[in-house]
């Protein structure tokens, strides 16, 4: 049984759910989203809820049960609040800044990065070493955010590079006389 499948995916005021067949469309104050769920689950909307329960006991309708509802509940949490990366830059040099819609990054290369987020994706770089990646989709957000991470991953030895926030960066220790 799946614990997280059991629970009912709670709708917050002002959010509305609708299933046609196997597809979840769920609209909040942020935007409309929408989840198309295999055929092992059952998907129901029930007052303020939406509920989620495999069609059989085989092991694929178990996995895709916690799986969906998972899923279901990450569109209502961007139709409400949102998701967010933050990026931060180390290194002597290394910037980032907003010109309209596009990011230029000064990474230590022979030239600019700029970088145009997708649609849907909002980029900000609220100071020369801080980038925030906001959206309703926490897929494309993480891919956003990896993309930029991308140019210039933090390295063993100083650190230097653009890291996730919070993040641990195992240092190693320098050559020895």
């Amino acid at each position: 049984m799946s614990r997280i499948g059991k629970k009912p995916v709670e709708l917050p005021s002002g959010v509305t759910a609708s299933v046609s067949g196997q597809t979840v469309e769920v609209k909040g104050p942020k935007g409309i989203r929408s989840y198309s769920a295999t055929d092992d689950v059952t998907i129901v909307v029930e007052d303020s809820a939406v509920l989620v329960s495999p069609r059989g006991s085989s092991k694929r309708a178990r996995q895709q049960w916690g799986m969906s509802r998972t899923m279901i509940s990450n569109l209502v949490t961007g139709v409400t609040q949102g998701f967010k990366k933050e990026l931060e830059i180390t290194g002597v040099g290394y910037r980032a800044q907003m010109q309209g819609q596009i990011l230029k990054l000064n990474l230590g290369l022979s030239h600019d990065v700029d970088y145009i987020a997708p649609e849907g994706v909002t980029v900000t770089a609220p100071k020369q070493t801080e980038i925030v990646v906001e959206g309703i989709d926490q897929q494309v957000v993480g891919q956003v955010a990896a993309e930029i991470r991308k140019w210039r991953k933090p390295e063993p030895y100083k650190g230097k590079g653009i890291r996730y926030k919070g993040e641990f960066i195992f240092r190693k220790e320098g050559k020895k006389k």
